[in-house]
């Protein structure tokens, strides 16, 4: 009843195991509520995780303990009294901070009230030590009176309380041994769990390499599907292909049928053939005869033409050689015409 939660958050819960003090084995199936307890009436703290009805754990911090990150989402510690090693993995990098946070919070309040609590005895028995020797002296100074009683009973409670005091010391001398000797068998396992993790970090490695080395296995498998699947392209195309080249031949082969036919009349062709080459011939002759006689002729009008032209050079002096005359002529018919008149 005098607990009360001062931090809740949820994790992954496990413990190492006890008989290789390597491994770690899993206390909770999945995420489970992790609680820091704080105690009025002891003045202590307490990490207390329950799954179901069942209490994995029942921590109780002391300032020995400590906190550590072995990765960025798991965090361990070491308890002296359960004789063990829990182990919290977390979802997220934030949550790992203010666990340890609070771990490291909660280990200093958890000194100081341990350094109070010594204070105290410490107090205690030295005010016992002192009550007993006033109490001595004043038994020798007076050996009777009303408060000699008195005195002698506070001095029996004293005494039993000093003796009680140092068994306690010399109880929790023997816890601190104790303690100390946990806390070494401890620190030896989280050596160990430090040793475990680094062998899990190899073992993470070769699995990562043995992961890439699948997903490039994967991928040449890939590559080796899309090249199937290339050739049955390929071969449907062929199909295709073949199937057309099929067609053709059947075609072409259709067509040599006709040609196989029609090879039946090519005597007649070739004869008919002859017969247009001999009429061919003789249009030939007479073609050539006429261009002959065409050449004839354009040598006989170029002749005409040359005459024609010749002509009209001695046609046009003899027009010229008339006009000189017909004017001679004129001048001779006025002069008569002139000598008429004088006579």
């Amino acid at each position: 009843m005098g607990e009360q939660p001062i931090f809740t958050t949820r994790a992954h819960v496990f413990q190492i195991d006890p008989s290789t003090k390597k491994n770690w084995v899993p206390a909770s199936k999945q995420a489970v509520t992790v609680s820091y307890f704080y105690d009025v009436t002891r003045n202590s703290y307490r990490i207390i995780s329950v799954d179901g009805a069942k209490v994995i754990i029942n921590s109780t911090i002391t300032p020995n303990m400590t906190f550590t990150k072995t990765s960025q989402k798991f965090g361990q510690w070491a308890d002296s009294r359960a004789n063990t090693v829990f182990g919290l993995g977390f979802s997220s990098e934030q949550q790992l901070t203010k666990f340890a946070e609070k771990f490291q919070e909660v280990k200093e309040a958890a000194r100081l009230a341990r350094d109070k609590s010594q204070e105290k005895i410490e107090t205690s028995s030295n005010h016992s030590q002192a009550s007993s020797i006033n109490g001595t002296d004043d038994e020798k100074a007076s050996c009777a009176g009303p408060a000699n009683t008195h005195l002698k009973s506070e001095n029996d409670k004293l005494k039993i309380a000093l003796t009680q005091s140092a068994a306690n010391v010399k109880k929790w001398e023997i816890e601190l041994q104790t303690l100390r000797e946990s806390n070494a068998r401890l620190t030896t396992a989280l050596q160990d769990s430090a040793a475990s993790v680094e062998q899990w970090k190899r073992q993470f490695s070769l699995c990562r390499d043995e992961n890439d080395r699948l997903r490039n296995k994967i991928d040449e498998l890939e590559e080796q599907c899309s090249e199937i699947n290339r050739e049955k392209e390929k071969n449907t195309q062929l199909k295709r292909r073949i199937e057309e080249l099929e067609l053709e031949l059947q075609e072409k082969e259709t067509e040599l049928i006709d040609l196989r036919k029609q090879s039946e009349i090519i005597p007649q062709l070739m004869s008919e053939c002859e017969y247009v080459s001999e009429k061919l011939e003789v249009a030939e002759r007479d073609n050539q005869n006429l261009e002959d006689k065409v050449r004839s002729l354009k040598t006989d009008i170029e002749e005409s033409k040359y005459r024609q032209r010749h002509l009209k050079v001695e046609l046009k002096s003899f027009l010229e050689v008339l006009d000189g005359k017909i004017d001679d002529l004129h001048d001779f018919r006025r002069g008569l015409s002139k000598l008429g008149a004088d006579n």
